[in-house]
């Protein structure tokens, strides 16, 4: 059993919403408003939170970077927007997956289980074998990452990695110039059987922006198609 704040404005949503989550077993706590969320997380904090960006007094992406700013309680985001530049904005922000309306109660339910079960694995997981050098940061070329201050630069210049980006590149780091297969990289990352292969492009799509190159002239990050994605030091 879980505890889940919902946020969604809408009452006839949010009172079909509450039906759902609870046939599921998880306690919710709900609210309209985004200022209320915020207080709710700080007063009493749940287990996760399901968000919608349509809310009256602040944007939701807002009340994501806010949420982030003083918990990391898994978010998930309902929006009504699925294409790429709209998944990676509310990754960027902090979100931890996304639901595209209209969806249905049992999606509702399967993502936030999937979510919580990431959340719990990522909270008990072992530290990884020490496979850093001295100063404590993976040197893959001019990309340094420190896993225990969680802190990725580039060149010398500090990276703003979201969670999910940072474990993704400093798991391909640790295993540079070797080619991970795509269900090895989201079972391993995500921590659960299955993970929708987009969300794993959404996230090497933007740690290739914040790397500062492309798909069609990549430095770094190389996708070997129908086979896999590896971090390789440039030559």
């Amino acid at each position: 059993m879980a505890s889940v704040l919902l946020v969604e404005d809408d009452p006839v949503i949010r009172a079909r919403l509450i039906d759902v989550l609870s046939r599921h077993d998880h306690v919710v706590r709900s609210s309209p408003y985004g200022f209320e969320a915020l207080r709710e997380v700080t007063r009493q904090p749940p287990d996760a939170v399901v968000l919608d960006l349509g809310l009256p007094d602040l944007d939701g992406v807002d009340v994501l970077r806010m949420l982030r700013s003083i918990s990391q309680v898994p978010v998930l985001v309902a929006t009504a927007r699925d294409d790429e530049a709209e998944i990676i904005r509310l990754l960027n922000a902090g979100a931890d997956d996304y639901l595209v309306k209209p969806f249905s109660g049992g999606q509702l339910a399967a993502r936030l289980g999937a979510v919580l079960r990431r959340s719990s694995a990522a909270a008990e997981r072992p530290a990884a074998p020490e496979a850093e050098p001295r100063d404590g940061a993976i040197r893959v070329g001019g990309l340094a990452i420190d896993r225990q201050a969680r802190s990725v630069s580039l060149d010398g210049c500090e990276l703003r990695l979201t969670r999910r980006e940072f474990d993704l590149l400093a798991y391909l780091a640790e295993r540079a110039d070797r080619v991970v297969p795509r269900r090895r990289v989201l079972a391993d990352v995500w921590r659960q059987s299955y993970v929708e292969e987009q969300t794993l492009d959404v996230h090497v799509s933007s740690l290739r922006r914040k790397l500062g190159e492309r798909a069609s002239r990549p430095r770094y990050l190389h996708t070997v198609r129908g086979v896999g994605i590896k971090l390789v030091t440039p030559r």
